[in-house]
């Protein structure tokens, strides 16, 4: 705390303007009132509605949340009765002009222009979902979702048109949340997506498991297709093609490609644009101007795990933004120390989750001439202990780095018990915490729960293995170029049923007695189902002067990865 009173005084006593109303910019001005009450803080939100929960629209298109007015966060009444902060919904915030720390508003109900004067300015756009300049894109029946009356209006158009068909262009978070509320609506789904998988923010091979799930509940995937067009037909359906030359017809199309940071504002007063498209901030999300703020998903900042600039539309950074930029204007020294995409999204009983940098992330950051600095693992361990009644698999990649174990990013899909591990190594991540952390990590146990070797527990012992050079990893996407003998230490009947081409099969109980069909100066590469029993035949072969190494995830992941090793 700073001694000096008066200097508090002069802090407290600043008129803040806000631009925008959901999460970053409402929590903003509720963190200034509770630092401050002789600030003067102003809410301009161009909407109808104030700090509503955008997360919650897919729910209540689906008919999941079934009250318009849940999805209400809260009102301006309620920032004034309990904060003494004024909000004006319907106010369009037309420019600023930084010379005479003004901005100018347009009150969208009386259509009347004023001036507000400033001493801090918090810009909180937030971001427009995208309409790419395709051909036919705003035809009727083809909607984005990104506000609550954007979910009235297809809420509408499902009852008027008695929709049957939906045809969902992207397979993010928001693609895949849509299809399922569409779904529970008896709608018939289909997903068109360029990229070669959905989730394209993760790795390709933790996706298959997604696909598989999606296929199962009846959604169409068409992948690595771009959209081309649009066309209105003549009974009001809309056909959409594809770049391919495909063709599909929906009575309802919801364009869920992604949203682009909402900078007009903020360009048009010549302030820092970044490469990626959003306000560039410092680390108290101040502006090229000293008094001028920006947080949300309108911003760049620093991603935590490989320091570039990056723009992720989280409701959780953003949050944190807003109480980072209140401090920072009311005095405070706060920093706001990056963003590792802590995100989440469950289809149909699955849950997917993911934290940190991904691979397709870290084969960026390291170019073509640098050495690469990470490993990864892969494991399918239970949800909780298998004796105990209902346990469920966790696909699990765990991406960490070779210099010193430092625990660098994880992907996980399941249908129990993902949202808890992967919180945990979040929380490891801001620790910068490495997998021997991970591999001594106390957590909660009881059979019902997890395990006495949590699933956490185990991918921090199964990296520290590979790092201490007791039971080395290596990767399928290497198989076609290594000369190693590949070994199968499954039964004799998992083998029959499927194997890799070229592999020898020796059962692990098998192997002790046979250890003289392998050869000592050849390297073998050693795989199962999901990797344990080829661990315990890596550590045999090893203490028994084989150069051995297992193929991290078994062959599991070998399936996964199939269709992806080519790309």
């Amino acid at each position: 705390m700073n001694g000096d009173t008066s200097k508090m005084d002069v802090e407290d006593e600043k008129r803040i303007l806000i631009v925008g109303g959901v999460a970053g910019g409402a929590t903003c001005a509720a963190r200034a009132r509770r630092l401050s009450e002789k600030a003067e803080v102003i809410i301009f939100e161009r909407g109808p509605y104030v700090s509503f929960a955008n997360c919650g629209l897919p729910y209540y298109v689906g008919d999941v949340i079934t009250e318009e007015e849940n999805l209400l966060v809260a009102t301006a009444e309620l920032f004034k009765e309990r904060f003494n902060i004024d909000v004006r919904t319907e106010s369009n915030v037309l420019s600023i002009d930084r010379e005479r720390n003004e901005i100018k508003v347009k009150d969208l109900k009386t259509a009347s222009v004023y001036h507000e004067r400033y001493d801090a300015l918090v810009l909180s756009p937030g971001a427009a979902p995208i309409r790419p300049p395709l051909p036919g894109v705003n035809l009727p029946g083809i909607f984005a979702l990104r506000t609550i009356p954007d979910s009235r209006q297809i809420r509408e158009w499902i009852i008027q048109r008695n929709v049957k068909n939906a045809i969902i262009v992207g397979g993010g978070f928001i693609g895949l949340e849509m299809a399922e509320n569409l779904v529970k609506r008896g709608i018939s789904i289909a997903i068109v997506e360029m990229q070669a998988q959905v989730m394209p923010s993760f790795d390709p091979e933790m996706a298959a498991p997604i696909h598989d799930h999606l296929t199962a509940h009846g959604v169409s995937l068409h992948l690595g297709d771009p959209v081309a067009g649009f066309e209105q037909n003549t009974d009001g359906t809309i056909s959409v093609s594809t770049k391919s030359g495909n063709a599909y017809t929906a009575d309802l199309v919801i364009l869920a490609i992604g949203i682009r940071p909402e900078t007009t504002l903020a360009r048009e007063a010549g302030l820092e644009i970044g490469a990626r498209g959003g306000i560039r901030v410092d680390d108290q999300m101040r502006t090229g101007d000293e008094r001028i703020w920006a947080v949300g998903d309108a911003v760049e900042v620093r991603d935590f795990i490989t320091g570039k600039w990056i723009n992720i539309p989280l409701a959780g950074p953003a949050h944190r933004q807003g109480r980072i930029a209140a401090g920072a204007i009311l005095g405070r020294d706060v920093r706001f120390r990056g963003v590792q995409a802590t995100a989440v999204c469950s289809v149909f009983g699955m849950t997917i989750a993911s934290t940190g940098a991904s691979e397709k992330t870290l084969k960026q950051v390291y170019a073509a001439d640098q050495p690469v600095h990470y490993g990864k693992i892969y494991l399918y361990p239970g949800h909780h202990v298998e004796y105990y009644p209902g346990a469920e698999p966790i696909a699990l990649k765990l991406i960490f780095s070779t210099k010193d174990g430092k625990v660098l990013g994880a992907q996980a899909v399941g249908m129990e018990g993902v949202d808890k591990r992967i919180d945990v190594i979040a929380q490891a991540i801001q620790r910068n915490s490495t997998v021997f952390d991970l591999e001594e990590a106390e957590l909660c146990y009881a059979p019902q729960f997890g395990a006495a070797k949590d699933p956490v527990n185990v991918a921090g012992m199964i990296a520290a293995n590979a790092l201490r050079g007791d039971a080395p990893i290596a990767h399928w996407e290497d198989l076609a170029e290594t000369d190693a003998l590949i070994v199968d230490v499954r039964s004799a009947a998992d083998f029959e049923a499927g194997h890799i081409e070229g592999a020898l099969n020796i059962p692990l109980a098998e192997l002790r007695t046979r250890m003289t069909e392998l050869p000592h100066d050849r390297k073998i590469w050693v795989y199962c189902r999901v990797g344990q029993r080829s661990y315990y035949a890596t550590r045999a072969l090893r203490l028994n002067g084989f150069n051995t190494q297992n193929l991290s995830g078994g062959f599991q992941t070998y399936q996964s990865m199939r269709q992806f090793i080519s790309q």
